[in-house]
């Protein structure tokens, strides 16, 4: 059996929460303490890979980034960037993809405190950075832990969207979801089987992690 595709998953997955923890803490601050037409507008465009078929988000982001023609050639001569059947195009495919499931619960978590907790905070002299890394987060470290953890997993399992924007190239864009399809239209069952026990394995032992940290967290090391 080869376990690239295993490799290569866990490797994306973990970029992918890596790069949403990133950009997608002070983008679901901000959304939480916004309230204007413009904020609506890209909270919906956030949440549009909920109910949007991944292979339409590949096709556009395969449109987009082409390296013939509009940005992707554009990218390509001017910075040698190339996005399209290319592990930097799975994992940008990848944050786009997964980035409802890391900022709405973070955005939920941040409406639930209470507004005196920022406002002691800056009447301490505290600045919003200061604030958003001390008080707040402190905070919502659940919800934190719940929305990393479904990043991940969603990621492990993103099969549409990187399948149009990566293809299925051995040791760059062969995913494990791949292999599993792969591994099915050549009836070798075995390896399909093996392949989906341990995305099986992975996700559930990471989802039920969050549950008992969630249910016990003064038991749970993290905590």
């Amino acid at each position: 059996m080869d376990f690239s595709p295993i490799w290569l998953t866990l490797k994306l997955a973990a970029i992918t929460t890596l790069v949403l923890l990133l950009i997608g803490l002070p983008l679901a601050w901000w959304l939480s303490r916004k309230r204007s037409l413009v904020s609506i507008i890209i909270e919906a465009l956030i949440t549009m890979p909920l109910v949007l078929p991944p292979s339409v988000l590949g096709f556009y982001l395969l449109l987009a980034f082409n390296p013939q023609q509009g940005l992707g050639h554009w990218l390509q001569q001017n910075f040698d960037v190339q996005f399209v059947f290319s592990f930097k195009g799975l994992v940008l495919a990848s944050v786009i993809y997964s980035m409802p499931f890391m900022i709405s619960p973070v955005k939920s978590a941040f409406e639930q405190l209470p507004a005196s907790l920022a406002q002691a905070s800056y009447t301490l002299g505290k600045t919003q950075w200061q604030t958003l890394r001390y008080v707040l987060l402190p905070n919502i470290k659940p919800s934190l832990l719940t929305a990393a953890v479904l990043t991940f997993a969603h990621t492990l399992g993103e099969f549409g969207v990187v399948l149009m924007i990566g293809g299925n190239i051995p040791g760059v864009t062969r995913v494990a979801s791949i292999a599993v399809y792969d591994s099915v239209e050549q009836r070798d069952y075995a390896a399909a089987n093996h392949y989906s026990f341990i995305l099986f394995a992975i996700t559930f032992a990471m989802v039920l992690g969050v549950f008992i940290y969630n249910k016990y967290p003064a038991k749970s090391p993290l905590a």
